[in-house]
């Protein structure tokens, strides 16, 4: 029987983690790295957050490396494949979105957020799917929404995004499997990060959000990690397909 801790030990594997200068990427960048492998932390742009992720995580003793490309940019994604080149895990965390009544979403809003959340995941699949099916393992897991279930009336094509994100997952899952590449989708909820600070200072919002949430608590960054370390490693070998919602009860 294997050891638990082996089922969860990456050392000697490579992981790219789209987004994760902070947030949720930043947390399962952050939980790959301390299982042992080498992380690529990635920003659409040099920054200053980029730079302060990689000083923690290498004081951390994580082996890591800083990227960055607009992933809305096709070249720029295939220039990402290039520079970074293969690895073992792959993560689809970066996205975009707006909040606009659906009367008003324009031509330029609904190609960045499609460009962004759903063509950039095929590209960049595309570009690092082809050396895990030839190694004959690989970790693909796609950050989707609670979205797809519980669309937010403001945003309406994000919320497409991540229902086509999840379609695609299973469609590559089922291609990938006898390759030995898992391909799954991780959903966070309301979750505590940058992109929800603002909404949820509101105490009225903020309430009527809870009141949504069996937990009744805002999730963590943290609290999606373990459940990637899962799907990234040993441990996930025999989930695939999968949708998995890490959201306190909020799809139930």
């Amino acid at each position: 029987m294997t050891p638990w801790t082996q089922l969860f030990d990456l050392a000697g594997r490579t992981a790219l983690v789209t987004g994760s200068s902070r947030g949720i990427g930043k947390a399962i960048a952050r939980i790959i790295g301390q299982a042992g492998a080498k992380v690529f932390v990635h920003g659409s742009r040099p920054s200053e957050a980029l730079d302060a992720t990689l000083a923690e995580f290498r004081e951390l003793g994580i082996e890591a490396a800083g990227c960055y490309a607009d992933i809305a940019d096709s070249a720029a994604n295939r220039r990402l494949a290039e520079e970074v080149g293969p690895v073992d895990i792959l993560v689809l965390n970066a996205s975009l979105q707006y909040k606009t009544k659906w009367s008003e979403i324009d031509a330029e809003q609904f190609a960045s957020q499609v460009n962004t959340n759903l063509r950039s995941s095929i590209e960049l699949i595309q570009g690092f799917a082809p050396a895990m099916l030839a190694k004959q393992w690989g970790r693909i897991v796609i950050v989707g929404s609670v979205n797809q279930d519980r669309q937010h009336p403001d945003m309406a094509v994000y919320a497409a995004t991540k229902s086509a994100g999840l379609n695609l997952c299973q469609n590559l899952a089922r291609q990938f499997a006898p390759a030995g590449v898992t391909v799954n989708n991780l959903a966070p909820g309301v979750i505590d990060t940058d992109r929800n600070v603002a909404a949820l200072a509101n105490p009225v919002y903020r309430q009527k959000v809870l009141d949504k949430i069996p937990a009744g608590i805002i999730g963590d960054p943290e609290d999606c990690a373990g459940l990637a370390l899962t799907l990234c490693s040993a441990a996930g070998r025999y989930i695939t397909g999968q949708n998995i919602y890490v959201d306190g009860g909020m799809t139930l």
